[in-house]
């Protein structure tokens, strides 16, 4: 659709320039694209500590933080020059309204922040996988295959999980969710489109590597080892997201 509505323009560079040149200035606009997404969503179950995170990425101060109920977005200069940045948009956790949230937002992801607690992780592992579930097979994530980082917050608890185990939990469980899913007759939202999307590589157990975007995992401390006084741990968190603005 994009391609047509530059036909004008194209048959007017097509007169000036060489064939080949024609098809560069295309590709050109088309990744412009990715260029123009620019947000980068933090998401996750309530109580992961994405509000923290957020307030610590932006201002490096803890905050005391409630239960989100709508989204935050703030720029975020992911360099010392300044002209580097994105848009990161906190996006509420709580189950009725998570998905009508990343519905709005998807679109403009050009990297998503998936936010675990890793002290509650194996209370909640069923939960977490489930919301990474419906993320990974919404049409417009895998369309556009946006960066996927897997924040494993909480890092300063002595109970919490590795990155590792989390991963490991992870993709049994997506496993699991998705040979339950594919039986099922109908898709998500109860039309009978053939269901969603399959996730992963066909008869083979599902993992990360198999995924159209690039997934990662590290181990984050929105609150730091001092609490409220010391430093967040966001080291690994902020590496990636330079690599991805």
């Amino acid at each position: 659709a994009m391609a047509g509505g530059l036909e004008p323009h194209l048959e007017a560079l097509r007169r000036e320039l060489p064939g080949p040149a024609v098809l560069s200035v295309l590709v050109a606009l088309l990744a412009g694209r990715r260029s123009s997404r620019k947000a980068v969503l933090l998401l996750g179950l309530c109580d992961a500590g994405k509000t923290l995170l957020f307030a610590r990425l932006l201002s490096g101060r803890y905050r005391d933080t409630q239960t989100s109920i709508t989204d935050s977005s703030a720029t975020y200069r992911v360099s010392q020059d300044k002209s580097t940045h994105v848009t990161l948009i906190d996006l509420p956790g709580h189950e009725s309204l998570r998905l009508q949230f990343l519905e709005r937002f998807k679109a403009a992801a050009r990297a998503i922040v998936f936010v675990v607690d890793s002290v509650a992780f194996q209370r909640e592992v069923k939960d977490v996988a489930e919301f990474l579930y419906q993320v990974l097979v919404d049409s417009t994530v895998l369309r556009n295959a946006p960066a996927l980082l897997v924040a494993c917050n909480k890092q300063d608890v002595t109970m919490a999980k590795s990155a590792k185990l989390i991963q490991q939990q992870l993709e049994k469980e997506l496993n699991t969710l998705r040979v339950t899913r594919s039986a099922a007759p109908s898709s998500l939202d109860g039309s009978a489109t053939g269901g969603p999307a399959q996730l992963g590589k066909k008869g083979k157990d599902f993992d990360f590597s198999q995924l159209p975007m690039k997934v990662e995992f590290v181990e984050c401390s929105a609150r730091g080892s001092k609490g409220e006084e010391g430093e967040a741990d966001l080291e690994g968190l902020e590496k990636w997201l330079v690599k991805v603005a």
